[in-house]
């Protein structure tokens, strides 16, 4: 499921120990999750402050509305954040662009490269993975 999901929700927490949220594209690579994102941030405060996160991803859902329920499928991921730097770096944003933009890899390929010094890539190392659906 990690692999198809097309985001998931990044959560970490902030110095002063308020919980943060943000939707984001991600990419697997051996076991590890990638993502791209500006070069400053909230998010990259957080990361400062304090290298664990978790990571929601929800799969298909249904409303079951005359069961009271949902169909679904999702996994938490929790780890240790880092930021990567070439020639990792380079592999995520190509992963990334496979993943999102297949169809037009010869064009996202100049595009990371003119962006490439305004963009920060970071990996998740997976410590704990949990899934759960409902069929």
């Amino acid at each position: 499921m990690l692999n198809s999901a097309k985001y998931g929700v990044l959560s970490t927490i902030t110095k002063l120990g308020e919980p943060y949220g943000v939707p984001l594209n991600f990419c697997v690579i051996e076991d590890c999750i990638y993502f791209h994102c500006a070069t400053e941030g909230r998010k990259i405060d957080c990361f400062k402050h304090n290298k664990s996160v978790s990571l929601c991803v929800v799969g298909n859902t249904e409303l079951l509305p005359e069961k009271f329920g949902t169909k679904y499928s999702s996994v938490i991921v929790s780890g240790e954040i880092k930021e990567v730097f070439d020639p990792e770096k380079q592999i995520a944003l190509e992963e990334l662009l496979q993943k999102y933009s297949s169809e037009f890899f010869d064009k996202g390929m100049r595009y990371i490269e003119s962006l490439k010094e305004q963009t920060k890539v970071f990996k998740i190392t997976i410590n704990n993975l949990a899934g759960k659906a409902r069929k």
